[in-house]
């Protein structure tokens, strides 16, 4: 529906300040979509895809070649650019998608999974390259089945299950929605019992425990409170030798709100 193909039943759509529908050719120049499938040409090479959907978008002569080449740059695929596309490995092949994507430069750039099925350091390329396009100033929608990736590049998330928008805001949001303390692991010297009683008293503690000279809490906001902790460990004659902040993840959300395990 955001990108036009299916009419919507309700609510709207706004790119870049404009109404958008499916019969908005101006808005839909606006957008950058990415499909699952990949929805290349095999018998084709990169550069010949790549110029076959730039001139699809009005792109020829000079400035379309220039475009393609941008674009092969930016996807990492310059030296192999004359290679038939049956021969890519699959996150080659997944980053020349993308590639197809940008030729317009997208307003808005739409991903749809990205990187199902390509090997870790294809992957690792795909996510580099989205945020550098989010730090350029390019909106993008990402929907993914894979929290850590959500964790690592959205600045808002919005979780669906069966077609239902359970929640959607910041990281920290949805972490706070269904109540997650942090974790914080602290290797100290000195008096570990004193060290302890003096932490179960601190602000926003709500746990301790540990054993030998480690000491475990569970703290709500860490972070920001973090400096008080040390100061409270110093108070107590002892010295904090290492300090480690594990917050709730984007999955224990999920888990939280669907009660389900991750899945289609």
């Amino acid at each position: 529906m955001i990108v036009g193909v299916v009419e919507r039943d309700e609510g709207t759509v706004v790119i870049d300040g404009r109404p958008h529908d499916a019969r908005n050719t101006k808005t839909k120049a606006l957008i950058g979509y990415v499909p699952q499938e990949l929805a290349l040409y095999q018998d084709l090479t990169a550069r010949q895809n790549l110029w076959f959907f730039a001139q699809l978008h009005g792109l020829r002569g000079r400035q379309g070649k220039s475009k393609v080449s941008e674009v092969l740059e930016t996807i990492g695929l310059a030296d192999r650019a004359d290679e038939a596309v049956s021969g890519y490995s699959g996150g080659m092949a997944r980053r020349l998608n993308i590639g197809i994507g940008l030729l317009n430069r997208p307003r808005l750039l739409i991903l749809d999974e990205p990187t199902a099925g390509v090997d870790p350091q294809s992957r690792n390329s795909i996510l580099e390259s989205v945020q550098r396009l989010a730090a350029e100033g390019v909106a993008v929608l990402y929907t993914t089945h894979y929290m850590e990736e959500a964790e690592r590049l959205c600045d808002r998330v919005g979780i669906v299950d069966l077609g239902q928008m359970k929640a959607e805001g910041t990281r920290r949001e949805l972490v706070d929605m269904v109540g997650e303390n942090d974790q914080v692991l602290l290797q100290v010297d000195g008096d570990l019992d004193r060290v302890r009683r003096a932490l179960a008293d601190a602000p926003q503690v709500r746990q301790v425990s540990g054993e030998g000279s480690r000491v475990d809490l569970l703290v709500e906001g860490a972070r920001a409170v973090l400096p008080r902790l040390f100061e409270v460990v110093a108070g107590a004659g002892a010295a904090v030798r290492s300090a480690e902040v594990r917050e709730p993840d984007l999955e224990a959300v999920f888990l939280h709100l669907t009660g389900k395990a991750l899945r289609d």
